[in-house]
C-alpha cells in the first residue's frame, strides 16, 4: 500500500467525527491532555485490550491480576517514585511558560533563553516536578493522610507476586498480566492520545532464575514485536531501539523500545526491560517481608529477575489508526483499513431504498447477526455515502438488502478494501463473515 497520508490532524478530525475520541468537558473548553472515548473508540480499545489479554495469558504460565490504584505511600518510596519520578522544570520569568529543561535545545538552554517568547536569561534554575498525583485518604488533608494515583500497574504485580504464585501454583518462569489506569502529572504533554495525564497499560511482569534473564529478555521482544504485526501494523513502520548504557534506567540491565515511526517521527510504542531483581529486593527491605521464592526441585531460595513488557493500550489505539488510515485518491473516499479482528462494527446492513419492505428485511438481518458479532443498520442517504461512512469508520463489510433480496432471499457483501461484491444467501452470511474474520 503507498503512503497513507496520515497525519495527527487528519486523525483527531476523523476520530471526533466517527466517534472515536472526543476532548474531555468539551463543552467546558475542555481539560488538557484528557480525552474521553466515544462508542467506536471503547470498541476498539477494548479489541486491542482482548486481543492483548488473549496473546499473554491464554499460555500455561502467565496470569492475570487487577490490582488496586490506591495503595499504601510505602509502595512508592521502595519503588523509587518519591525520590526519583521527577522531570527537571524551568519557567520564564517573561511568559511564564514551562519546560522540562531536558527537552530545550542546548544553544537556548546555554543562553537561558526562552523557546517560547525568545527572551535571553529568562529561565529559572531548573527544579525537581514529581510526576505524582498526590491526593489525600480520609477526612482530614494532611501529610499522614496523603496517598498517590498511581504512575505504573507494575508495583501491584511485585506485592503480590507470591500470593498469585501461591495460590495459582506456578512455578518460575511464570508472568503476571494486567491492564489497568495510571496516572502522570506530565509537563508537556500532547500529540493527541499519544501522551496524557490519565492512560491505560498493558504490562506483563515475567520471574525468571536469575542467569536466565537475557534469554527471556530476547524471547519476549520477539513476542512483543510479533504482537504489533498480528494487528496489521505495517512492519517498516516499526523498529527496536535498545537502550544505552547511559539511557538505561537505574533499575534496568537491559531495555529495549519497540518504536512506530509516527507523523511526528520515531517513538516508543513498548519497552521491554530487564529489571533483574531490583523491584522485589526494595519492597522486601521496605515491607521488611521475605519475597524469596523457593524452587523446592532445586531446593533453594531466590529473588526472580524480572523481565517486564510495558505497552500503552492508548498510544497503541493511536498507532492503529495512523496506520490504518488510508486516502483512496481512486475513488475520492478515505478509509480505515482497521484488521477486522479490531474493527469496532464488524458489517453494516443497508436496505437499498426504506419502501416496500426492504427496511423490515434488513432490520432482521441486522437482529440476525447481532447474535454473532457487532453490526450496525444504516438506511440514511445514498447507498454510497452509506459505504463511505462505514468505510472511514473501519466497517470491513457491507451488506446491501435489494429488491432481488426478496425475489432469491440472496444479498450483496462488500468489502471495504478491495470494493468486491459477492451475492450469497441469507443462510450463508453469519457464517461467511465468520469465516473472513477467522481468516483476515
Amino acid at each position: 500500500m503507498p503512503d497513507n497520508h496520515a497525519t495527527m490532524d487528519k486523525i483527531v478530525s476523523l476520530a471526533k467525527r466517527r466517534g472515536f475520541v472526543f476532548p474531555s468537558s468539551e463543552i467546558y473548553g475542555g481539560l488538557n491532555s484528557c480525552w474521553d472515548y466515544g462508542p467506536l473508540g471503547i470498541e476498539l480499545k477494548k479489541n486491542i485490550q482482548d486481543f492483548w489479554w488473549r496473546e499473554m495469558t491464554y499460555r500455561p504460565n502467565v496470569v492475570g491480576l487487577d490490582a488496586s490504584i490506591l495503595m499504601a505511600p510505602r509502595v512508592w518510596e521502595a519503588s523509587g517514585h518519591v525520590e526519583n519520578f521527577t522531570d527537571p522544570l524551568v519557567d520564564c520569568r517573561v511568559c511564564k511558560a514551562r519546560f522540562r529543561e531536558d527537552e530545550l535545545p542546548p544553544e537556548k538552554l546555554e543562553k537561558r533563553q526562552c523557546p517560547n517568547c525568545g527572551n535571553l536569561g529568562s529561565l529559572t534554575d531548573a527544579r525537581k516536578f514529581n510526576l505524582m498525583f498526590k491526593t489525600f485518604m480520609g477526612p482530614v488533608e494532611e501529610d499522614a493522610a496523603a496517598i498517590y494515583l498511581r504512575p505504573e500497574t507494575a508495583q501491584g504485580i511485585y506485592v503480590n507476586y507470591l500470593n498469585v504464585q501461591t495460590v495459582s501454583r506456578l512455578k518460575v518462569p511464570f508472568g503476571i498480566a494486567q491492564v489497568g489506569k495510571a496516572f502522570r502529572n506530565e509537563i508537556t504533554p500532547g500529540n493527541f492520545i499519544f501522551r496524557t495525564r490519565e492512560f491505560e497499560q498493558m504490562e506483563m511482569q515475567f520471574f525468571v532464575k536469575p542467569g536466565e534473564d537475557e534469554r527471556w529478555f530476547e524471547y519476549w521482544a520477539g513476542q512483543r514485536m510479533d504482537f504489533y504485526r498480528k494487528l496489521g501494523i505495517r512492519s517498516e513502520k516499526l523498529r527496536f531501539k535498545p537502550h544505552g548504557p547511559d539511557e538505561l534506567a537505574h533499575y534496568a540491565k537491559a531495555a529495549t523500545d519497540i518504536q512506530y515511526e509516527f507523523p511526528f517521527g520515531w517513538s516508543e510504542l513498548e519497552g521491554v526491560h530487564n529489571r533483574t531483581d531490583f523491584d522485589l529486593k526494595r519492597h522486601q527491605e521496605y515491607s521488611g517481608k521475605s519475597l524469596l521464592y523457593f524452587d523446592d526441585a532445586a531446593n533453594e531460595k531466590f529473588l526472580p529477575y524480572i523481565i517486564e513488557t510495558s505497552a500503552g493500550l492508548n498510544r497503541t489505539l493511536l498507532v492503529v489508526l495512523l496506520d490504518a488510515y488510508w486516502e483512496d485518491t481512486e475513488h475520492e473516499r478515505v478509509v480505515l483499513r482497521l484488521h477486522p479482528r479490531l474493527a469496532p462494527v464488524k458489517a453494516v446492513i443497508c436496505p437499498l431504498v426504506k419502501k416496500d419492505g426492504l427496511a423490515e428485511i434488513a432490520e432482521k438481518i441486522t437482529a440476525d447477526l447481532q447474535a454473532h458479532f457487532p453490526v450496525l443498520y444504516d438506511q440514511q442517504g445514498s447507498i454510497g455515502k452509506r459505504y463511505y461512512r462505514q468505510d472511514e469508520a473501519g466497517t470491513p463489510y457491507g451488506i446491501t438488502v435489494d429488491y432481488q433480496t426478496k425475489e432469491d432471499g440472496t444479498v450483496t457483501l462488500r468489502d471495504r478494501d478491495t470494493l468486491e461484491q459477492v451475492r450469497l444467501p441469507l443462510t450463508a452470511l453469519a457464517e461467511e463473515i465468520e469465516r473472513r474474520l477467522r481468516v483476515a
